[in-house]
């Protein structure tokens, strides 16, 4: 039986070219390690404004805001009256 790959190394090999995220993996696991990894880009328990947000996530695809609505959907930031940071 192979080797199952580690998903957040299979992420940053397979998906990120130059730190940016080419595309969004399918496969749920994936998708998760890569949001993970855009979710390091910004510092736990600062507050960012939703326009800074966007601005970080802007050279990782056409549609920022699905990253943004995919990241607070899954935990990775918070979300409250327009402002969003990490927990952790």
């Amino acid at each position: 039986m192979p080797a199952r790959h580690d998903p957040a190394t299979h992420v940053r090999l397979a998906f990120f070219r130059d730190g940016r995220l080419t595309s969004l993996p399918s496969r749920t696991s994936y998708r998760l390690a890569a949001l993970a990894v855009l979710a390091e880009r910004f510092k736990p328990g600062h507050r960012y404004a939703e326009r800074e947000v966007t601005a970080v996530l802007a050279d990782d695809a056409p549609d920022p805001a699905t990253l943004r609505r995919l990241l607070v959907d899954h935990g990775l930031l918070s979300r409250a009256a327009g402002e969003y940071w990490r927990d952790r």
